[in-house]
């Protein structure tokens, strides 16, 4: 196992915000170092003849034509406000 440092471990800890004791220092120094040689097992397989992808899955968006068409009534839409001034929406002031 190629070893992580100790400053190295609390540099992650520093940037992820979280305190270790002695004894979860040590214990994260070995699952880091568990991690960075299975990244070492992974950079040995021939990926030569794999196309890079941004999702594992073929999956399409599937959009319908966005065509336009017409509004509904300001005073149908109006009938569904909790609060309106009649030609739009009223909401309490939540600015000073």
């Amino acid at each position: 196992m190629n070893g992580i440092s100790d400053e190295e471990v609390k540099h992650i800890a520093k940037l992820s915000a979280i305190g270790l004791s002695e004894k979860e220092m040590s214990s994260m120094k070995k699952h880091l170092s568990a991690v960075l040689d299975y990244f070492k097992t992974l950079d040995k397989v021939d990926v030569s003849g794999v196309s890079p992808t941004a999702h594992i899955l073929s999956a399409v968006n599937v959009l319908r034509e966005d065509t336009p068409r017409e509004s509904m009534p300001t005073d149908e839409l109006m009938k569904t406000a909790p609060d309106s001034d009649g030609s739009s929406y009223t909401v309490p002031r939540v600015v000073e």
